[in-house]
């Protein structure tokens, strides 16, 4: 099969996510995503030069992961209130890990070959999986869904500080007087939610531990730097770690468990698996092997926008006036620091 580019990429997502601010030239195909996810799908041909200049079909794909991780924060309270948090996690993990790596198998790709790559998959592993995701379930007992993104979107604040030092990239003035507009949004979102009954603040405090494993999963992970044709065996390794520690935890701490009799918990596990940890997870990673981990990571001022919307349409969560001008202020400090990446 052919290599794919970003013309791939662009073509498919173009139309989809910028049909007006970026000018693209539509495929004939009545099926214009399938270039683009065969694209990230078999991670073959596409490497750094290609991705970082295409800064339009880049920006499409980022906004597509922001989405995915946006919206599993309402459909992981849905199936929390029948399944226990490690049973839940570790279930998805152990299916989306098997998926991946035999579609790595089929498709020809590469896995991990080094003690490096085998090492990197592993910590990974256990940070996004176990530290980042199962804190995360922890924290969701007692914390509303667009609470958690709130929380989450704190990632990018926390990587400008450590990536000079840890990933030799340095931010521009603008792009880190973006990022700090785009928490100042954040804090004045979250500092009106915390009066919130339904929040506590040990919930909080774990999942700010939470983030702090995100952040640590992307340093290891820049620093590891996978081929392209690697990303998709790693990825799937990496969730296979995190089922081998959550599935055996599961079992000491909440014994076997009940399943659900009613419909809405397994399409939220299904949905769970196969969008997040298949989909987004093989996403996230595809971008972050192509991008700056800094401007990258800034998408995720835009969490708590998708997440609190999307709370409120499925889960009836309140949204208040100081929670849409928190999104206002977060879209001004994001706007910010891409136009900085573009230009640069």
């Amino acid at each position: 099969m052919r290599g794919c580019g970003y013309e791939d990429v662009r073509h498919g997502l173009g139309k989809l996510l910028l049909p007006e601010a970026v000018s693209v030239r539509i495929p004939a195909s009545p099926h214009p995503l399938i270039p683009a996810l065969r694209c990230v799908m078999t991670s073959s041909a596409i490497t750094r030069d290609d991705v970082v200049p295409a800064a339009a079909g880049h920006v499409a794909l980022v906004l597509l992961y922001i989405f995915l991780w946006s919206s599993g924060f309402a459909p992981s309270r849905v199936v929390l209130r029948e399944i226990p948090a490690l049973w839940v996690l570790g279930s998805r993990l152990v299916i989306a890990g098997t998926i991946l790596l035999v579609l790595a198998r089929a498709r020809g790709l590469e896995f991990p070959r080094t003690r490096l790559q085998w090492g990197t998959a592993v910590a990974v592993g256990v940070l996004v999986n176990v530290v980042y995701l199962g804190l995360l379930y922890v924290a969701l007992h007692d914390m509303s869904s667009g609470m958690a993104a709130i929380i989450a979107s704190t990632n990018p604040l926390i990587l400008a500080f450590v990536a000079p030092a840890l990933l030799s990239e340095t931010p521009q003035r603008a792009t880190v007087l973006g990022i700090l507009i785009g928490f100042g949004g954040v804090a004045f979102t979250m500092w009106n939610r915390v009066g919130n009954a339904l929040e506590r603040p040990q919930s909080i405090a774990i999942c700010f531990i939470s983030v702090l494993g995100l952040v640590a999963s992307t340093v290891v992970y820049k620093r590891a730097a996978y081929p392209s044709r690697m990303v998709m065996a790693a990825t799937g390794v990496q969730l296979l770690v995190g089922s081998a520690l959550l599935l055996p935890a599961a079992m000491i701490v909440n014994g076997a468990p009940t399943l659900p009799h009613t419909l809405a918990p397994w399409l939220s596990f299904g949905y769970l698996t196969l969008v997040m940890s298949v989909g987004a997870s093989l996403l996230w990673f595809w971008l972050l092997a192509h991008g700056d981990a800094t401007r990258l990571s800034a998408f995720y001022f835009l969490v708590p926008v998708f997440g609190l919307v999307i709370g409120h349409l499925l889960l009836g969560e309140v949204v208040t006036w100081r929670d849409a001008l928190g999104a206002i202020v977060i879209a001004v400090g994001i706007s910010l620091a891409q136009r900085t990446a573009v230009s640069a």
